[in-house]
């Protein structure tokens, strides 16, 4: 049995990560404080997980929560681009400050290995597709920034202090406990609780911007593998689906899957979003055997299903 720590473990991707850690039996603990998390998605382990509740800007906190741990899977971020240009200075605290507190704890508490969730943003609106990691990053928003900044930290931390790091680039994840009610909730989440409650979602842009929509079972699966993988310290590996789909593909596929038509609004395009967005995901596949398992359509009637059982 190892000791895994998940930042952000309350989270909609650190609660799947949770459960599934204690599914497998290790032994887990999770630092949230709560400010997007939720309790209730830690109900799924009960009291198999230790909670310390508090930020991850909090270094007092992280080294008793690393204390003796294997593995920290740094899921903890004010993950939104629309946030980040409304607030800055708190995108950059929790996410640079943030990480940078999470590395220096860990290699404080001999931890063996930080696994870093950073996001597809930091490529911005290069027209190259797909994305690879080799390519120049040229971020558009704070928040892809400040998850740059944080690939940094985590391989300055590698190469200099010896604590090994991977740094996972993130593409639209979604899944069970994403949450719809949030101001700055993602897309997949917001289209289904408009389609079923038969209200207008929102669109920005034309709808044909793409995306590459990877299901949180996946991700969960890559955060393990990378933890475990030997030789995989210092990798920089997107992680998504290598397919992309519009907005308005999604719209049809979510409609047909709940049963129920409306019409979107359109309207402008979004300050910091990008257009299209696809990963190339060999580097993931070499360095710790990813291979994503589930279809963009088998995970949108998975998200349906659950969103159906959470509302009921």
């Amino acid at each position: 049995m190892a000791v895994y720590v998940v930042t952000g473990g309350a989270g909609f991707i650190g609660s799947n990560i949770v459960q599934r850690l204690v599914e497998d039996g290790e032994e887990v603990r999770v630092v949230d404080n709560m400010a997007t998390g939720h309790r209730e998605n830690l109900d799924c382990v009960g009291d198999a997980a230790r909670l310390f509740e508090g930020s991850v800007c909090d270094g007092a906190l992280l080294r008793q929560a690393f204390d003796g741990a294997d593995y920290v899977l740094h899921q903890g971020a004010l993950a939104s681009v629309p946030r980040s240009v409304a607030d800055p200075l708190a995108t950059n605290h929790v996410n640079v400050d943030g990480t940078l507190q999470v590395l220096e704890a860990a290699r404080a508490c001999g931890v063996r290995r930080v696994v870093y969730a950073s996001s597809s943003s930091v490529y911005g609106d290069v027209p190259t597709l797909p994305k690879r990691e080799d390519m120049t990053p040229q971020p558009k928003s704070p928040y892809a920034v400040s998850k740059l900044a944080g690939e940094y930290y985590c391989q300055v931390y590698n190469s200099v202090f010896g604590l090994e790091t991977v740094a996972l680039r993130y593409f639209n994840v979604f899944g069970p406990r994403q949450d719809p009610a949030s101001q700055y909730a993602a897309v997949i989440p917001i289209f289904i609780r408009c389609i079923v409650s038969g209200e207008p979602p929102q669109v920005y842009g034309d709808g044909e911007q793409s995306r590459d929509f990877t299901y949180v079972d996946d991700v969960v699966a890559a955060n393990l593998q990378a933890a475990r993988a030997e030789g995989a310290a210092g990798a920089v590996c997107n992680l998504g689906r290598g397919e992309r789909h519009t907005l308005n593909k999604l719209l049809g596929l979510l409609q047909d899957i709940i049963g129920k038509r409306v019409e979107a609004n359109y309207g402008p395009d979004r300050a910091g979003d990008v257009k299209h967005s696809e990963a190339d995901i060999t580097r993931a596949r070499e360095a710790f055997g990813y291979e994503p398992q589930v279809t963009f359509e088998e995970g949108l009637r998975r998200t349906v299903e659950w969103y159906r059982g959470a509302t009921a």
